[in-house]
């Protein structure tokens, strides 16, 4: 597994919030400026599913990314199946600094681990900011 991780200066029912709500997931789950996420559905509960679409702005590529909930721990932790199969756990703890949110997740096969890693980074990252600022 590939492990990311990072500290969110908000409290613990803000961050589960913001990363759980459909309004809020479609803020901040994208990688990069020129992506966005125009939707985004989630049934947060074991055997829930969720889906999001992620897209480029310019319209010239998008996918969805969506899987089923395997584990919902409220205000501790989340783990879901991806469409593939692959597997993620995300692990929420509450720190002097903020909210640890510790990500792992099955590495794909078509993309090298550094570049996975470095995306999935790059989103937590964007969490971070939007939850720090709203």
């Amino acid at each position: 597994m590939i492990t990311i991780k990072n500290t969110v200066n908000a409290s613990l029912d803000k961050v589960w919030n913001f990363w759980n709500t459909p309004e809020h997931i479609t803020k901040w789950s994208f990688a990069s400026p020129d992506w966005h996420t125009p939707y985004a559905e989630a049934d947060l509960r074991e055997g829930g599913k969720f889906k999001s679409t992620m897209a480029a702005k310019d319209g010239s590529m998008s996918f969805d990314f969506g899987g089923e909930f395997t584990l919902v721990k409220p205000n501790e932790a989340l783990s879901y199946v991806m469409g593939d199969g692959r597997k993620v756990e995300i692990i929420f703890t509450e720190t002097a600094d903020g909210v640890e949110i510790v990500e792992s997740f099955d590495p794909e096969s078509q993309n090298p681990e550094e570049m996975q890693r470095a995306g999935w980074q790059a989103i937590l990252d964007n969490f971070k900011n939007y939850a720090e600022s709203n």
